[in-house]
């Protein structure tokens, strides 16, 4: 066969008309299949989000919340029909401090990871850290809905008052965090100077 195939010039033609119909066919059921998958893939995450709350005491006798948290980026979007800010957090911005929530889920890998790296805040001064197991984040609504917390671990660093002319702003960060990102992520809250916008 091959050597007909050598010798007769419209068998080799007849080939190539083949394996070309053979790519045509093949190039069309590969590009039909992408974009089925181009439509059906879906949205992508919204990074950090920001907005402007304010953080209301809550009422006398409440209890406070567990003495552990981290932080990370975001502003507070005003929201409505939520709880007023637990006693112990808005005391803590009140006073100037850098406020960092953890919210974590019991029984997380990461979320276990990133509170063990929070343990380094103790040691820096002016950190409030609040540790909020995900079941209760209800109780923090007028920090973690307005700063569009949506799943854990969330780092949730609130920059001091005396930084955010009053207006409580907060950044976020997800998953897991080594103790130089949190660390970093207080800085960052801490900032001062001026920030310029990157121009490509």
């Amino acid at each position: 066969m091959r050597e007909k195939l050598n010798e007769n010039p419209l068998a080799q033609a007849a080939v190539i008309g083949v394996l070309l119909l053979l790519a045509i066919v093949m190039l069309m059921v590969m590009k039909g299949g992408g974009e089925a998958e181009t439509e059906a893939a879906p949205e992508a995450e919204p990074s950090l989000t920001t907005g402007e709350a304010g953080i209301t005491p809550a009422p006398e006798g409440e209890a406070p919340a567990a003495a552990s948290a981290a932080a990370a980026g975001a502003t507070i979007l005003p929201t409505a029909d939520v709880p007023p800010t637990p006693k112990a957090v808005a005391a803590a911005w009140d006073s100037g401090a850098t406020v960092v929530l953890l919210i974590v889920r019991a029984g997380g890998i990461d979320d276990r990871m990133v509170r063990s790296a929070t343990e380094a805040l103790a040691a820096v001064p002016d950190v409030s850290l609040f540790v909020v197991p995900a079941r209760e984040i209800a109780r923090f609504a007028s920090i973690t809905a307005g700063a569009g917390v949506n799943r854990t671990p969330a780092l949730v660093v609130l920059r001091p008052k005396a930084l955010s002319n009053g207006t409580p702003t907060a950044s976020v960060s997800y998953g897991y965090q080594k103790t130089q990102s949190v660390l970093q992520a207080v800085v960052d809250a801490r900032y001062k100077g001026r920030t310029l916008s990157y121009h490509p």
